[in-house]
């Protein structure tokens, strides 16, 4: 639990981070007290990422669970929707393009076909 507590806070973090980055990068020892900031974070003396758990992203969670369990069920419809009406439009580009080699290797075939003559079929031995 302690680790999947250092791990929500630390990818909540570096989320962060990558947009206050280009603003705040400028700061006097402003990596360093990044660096600082994450071993607090990963200390079990100080246990800094268990302490931002409870306090900020746990309460937060619970007030938009609700939310987030639609948010879930909407998006298992949608992407099960999707998923239907993407297999239903690749099948029926294999079946165009099926449809299509059928088509042109048809008259292929034909010309095939054509350069037998009686001609040709005369010459074989009847037995």
């Amino acid at each position: 639990v302690r680790w999947m507590m250092y791990w929500i806070v630390f990818a909540l973090f570096m989320a962060t981070e990558t947009f206050t980055d280009l603003l705040i990068s400028w700061f006097p020892f402003y990596y360093e007290v990044k660096m600082a900031f994450v071993l607090w974070l990963l200390s079990p003396y100080t246990r800094g990422a268990s302490l931002l758990y409870r306090r900020l992203v746990h309460p937060t969670l619970t007030r938009k669970e609700k939310d987030i369990d639609t948010f879930l069920i909407r998006t298992r419809e949608r992407s099960y929707e999707m998923m239907l009406h993407c297999g239903k439009r690749g099948l029926n580009l294999a079946a165009t393009a099926a449809a299509q080699a059928a088509a042109k290797s048809q008259g292929a075939l034909a010309g095939r076909l054509r350069s037998f003559s009686m001609q040709d079929l005369r010459l074989i031995p009847d037995e």
